[in-house]
């Protein structure tokens, strides 16, 4: 367990550590180069290692029994994200593991948790034998249109609030978002980041506000868009970069580091949660 540096969350907590790539928006992912340095300082969860084409040192998927109990420890009402550094869903999870994880959830009212996962196709298999406490949140990771598939699986759990997190957004993203409650979105961010188009970002928040469903931009990551005169590259509606813009969809970014790009969009952050759960935790 760790306070967390993320803007939606307050802790973190890992009860499985180590996944594999499965869609193009784990190619930079950070929880893998992260155990890959946990490894090396000697963390005792960070010494198993994955398959070199999928995963990488002290990435292989573990599960921690132990940490099953921290919860308990903690002695006012947090906001948790579960598993920053796995998939709770990924196939080497048991399935009753899985079951102890949401047990602990139940049996500790007091804070709220947010699964998220890529591997919805097991998700919405495994949702009916699965009890869902009502502090859970759970969510899909959607990289572009082509995954948007996962929004369907998540609408077939039992989850009392359901969110997409379009994250890092790679690619125009169009999902329904029937039935969906919190929608986050950010760019990439790392020495590899690819760039958010802003088009597709405000596509996003314009459909969650006439869809009521809450908005939360993350962050623009490495690119944020900027003067011609200063922009490293041009940047295409589909996400191709170029020196020279090749049509009106085209925008001027420049590549920063992330809390230089910052979190703003159209003039002001946004950080919606879920109406009326915040009232209730």
């Amino acid at each position: 367990m760790a306070e967390s540096a993320i803007e939606w969350t307050d802790m973190t907590w890992n009860p499985t550590t180590g996944c594999d790539r499965t869609s193009p928006g784990c190619d930079h992912c950070y929880a893998l180069t992260l155990a890959k340095r946990l490894k090396a300082m000697g963390q005792a969860k960070y010494q198993a290692d994955g398959d070199p084409r999928t995963s990488g040192p002290g990435f292989r998927l573990t599960a921690h029994p132990a940490t099953l109990g921290v919860p308990y420890s903690w002695r006012s009402s947090k906001f948790v994200f579960v598993n920053s550094m796995s998939d709770l869903f990924h196939d080497a999870v048991p399935v009753e593991f899985v079951r102890r994880v949401f047990a602990v959830i139940a049996d500790t009212p007091q804070h709220t948790y947010q699964v998220l996962t890529k591997r919805s196709r097991r998700l919405a298999r495994l949702a009916p034998t699965l009890e869902w406490p009502p502090n859970l949140w759970m969510g899909v990771s959607v990289e572009s249109q082509r995954y948007a598939f996962r929004v369907d699986h998540l609408r077939s759990t039992g989850a009392t609030v359901k969110f997409v997190s379009a994250e890092p957004l790679l690619a125009p993203l169009n999902p329904d978002l029937a039935g969906i409650d919190w929608l986050i979105a950010g760019g990439e961010s790392g020495a590899h980041a690819r760039p958010c188009h802003p088009a597709w970002v405000r596509h996003l928040r314009d459909d969650c506000q006439a869809a009521g469903v809450a908005f939360f931009f993350k962050q623009w990551g490495s690119w944020f868009e900027t003067a011609c005169t200063a922009a490293n590259a041009w940047v295409g509606p589909e996400g191709e970069i170029a020196p020279e813009p090749e049509s009106g969809e085209w925008v001027p970014m420049r590549r920063t580091d992330k809390k230089s790009a910052g979190r703003e969009l159209d003039g002001r952050t946004w950080d919606d949660m879920p109406r009326g759960m915040m009232e209730a935790v």
